[in-house]
């Protein structure tokens, strides 16, 4: 425990008296502090000026991050018949229907996404509340409830990223690998941060993007100047 309090100890010492930092500056410097034994992920959190509680307030989308997330993503997919079939030959993971549902109710949830035709919908909604509170729940605004499974399969493995806003007016995503290069690290930065300000929503007031922060998995956090993170 003593050489993992050393390295907490040195990163945050690393980042003390830094703020605003421009997406380069930012990458950079979680880079270089990042040290845990595995391949940390670079976060992003941002907070909008928005409440949740108001439907006309909702923030949620998808971006495809131009250089993926270096995770792999296991898929579900809710189909019968011959879509069924496509969705296993375009590589689901797992595809079903009642048996699914029945899996997925004993708390089995070995999925990071999950695709549903529109007719499934009658039955993927009964697990609404065990889906939901997980941001797994189908959503045609998101793409996850399709004719095309074969399409959303792609996207889903390909880079794809959804985001929702919480509670507080926060979103959190993971968007790369610390052992990305810098550029392509900053690439996803830029295309996720800009995703969310397309999404803003009509009953949104005032200072829609108020802050945008950087961290690796188990590093500090710092902030980015929200210039520097607009798409260029």
């Amino acid at each position: 425990m003593a050489k993992i309090g050393k390295r907490s100890a040195a990163a945050r010492t690393a980042f003390e008296g830094k703020a605003n930092l421009s997406v380069e500056e930012a990458v950079k410097l979680i880079k270089s502090a990042a040290s845990a034994k595995f391949d940390e992920t670079l976060e992003i959190a941002m907070n909008l000026g928005v409440d949740p509680r108001h439907a006309d307030q909702m923030v949620r989308g998808v971006v495809q991050l131009p250089h993926g997330t270096g995770k792999t993503v296991r898929v579900a997919v809710f189909a019968r018949g011959a879509k069924a079939d496509e969705a296993k030959a375009a590589g689901a993971d797992i595809v079903g229907a009642e048996d699914l549902m029945e899996t997925i109710q004993q708390g089995k949830i070995d999925f990071d996404r999950c695709i549903a035709t529109p007719d499934m919908m009658p039955l993927v909604g009964r697990l609404g509340k065990i889906l939901g509170p997980r941001n797994l729940m189908p959503n045609p605004k998101v793409g996850t409830v399709t004719m095309d499974v074969k399409t959303a399969i792609e996207a889903a493995k390909g880079g794809e990223v959804q985001f929702k806003v919480e509670k507080a007016g926060v979103i959190h995503g993971g968007i790369g690998k610390v052992s990305f290069a810098e550029d392509k690290l900053a690439d996803n930065v830029r295309a996720f941060v800009d995703a969310v300000s397309k999404a803003k929503p009509a009953g949104a007031k005032g200072t829609y993007l108020k802050k945008v922060s950087l961290s690796s998995t188990m590093g500090p956090g710092v902030t980015v100047d929200l210039t520097s993170a607009a798409a260029r």
